[in-house]
């Protein structure tokens, strides 16, 4: 981040950027309330970050570096992909649950250069190389689109999960768990599909 972005000013129109986007999403997004949120005046958020679509990107950059960041803690187990897949599909997840705000923000961005999924995608798409490479996983795989659709089964329930538990009647019926279960079942649901018979 450029030093001018380091400061407090910065940051603290940066954290009420993610809020409104999160909320409003970027066409709903006001740069005044981004403004009053922050303490600033508009001409700030446009000297710091140049364009409401300036100010979007440094929101997905960030958001992507702290998923980035979460998921540098998984532990390695040299010649386990599967274990370490399943720790990896368990540690995104719970990251994401854990923020859904920044999961809103996150799918908003589209074809957008930021790319903030891209290091969930790569690290999943290693391990399941890895993997084919040691006769765990399937070798009839594309280790891209399998990674890709193991993050689009977390993702998608952690944006729907109010309509899911609502057209489930039986998942509905207990909410307090029903997170918990979906990323049991979903982490299985990928491990099962991936192995190698």
């Amino acid at each position: 981040m450029a030093r001018k972005l380091n400061n407090s000013r910065a940051l603290r129109i940066l954290t009420a950027a993610h809020d409104e986007f999160a909320k409003r999403g970027f066409e709903g997004a006001r740069v005044e309330e981004i403004a009053r949120r922050a303490g600033v005046n508009k001409q700030l958020v446009f000297y710091y970050y140049r364009s409401k679509r300036g100010l979007f990107q440094a929101v997905l950059a960030r958001g992507a570096r702290d998923l980035e960041q979460a998921l540098t803690a998984v532990g390695a187990s040299p010649g386990q992909p599967l274990v370490q897949l399943r720790a990896a599909l368990a540690a995104q997840f719970r990251f994401l649950a854990r923020n859904p705000d920044l999961v809103k923000v996150l799918t908003r961005a589209g074809r957008s250069e930021a790319r903030p999924f891209a290091p969930a995608i790569n690290q999943l798409v290693v391990l399941l190389a890895e993997g084919q490479g040691l006769g765990e996983v399937r070798g009839d795989l594309d280790p891209h689109l399998t990674a890709s659709q193991a993050l689009v089964l977390m993702v998608a329930y952690l944006l729907l999960e109010p309509l899911i538990a609502a057209s489930a009647p039986p998942l509905g019926g207990d909410e307090s768990t029903l997170v918990d279960r979906w990323e049991d079942s979903a982490i299985r649901l990928v491990l099962n599909g991936v192995a190698a018979p």
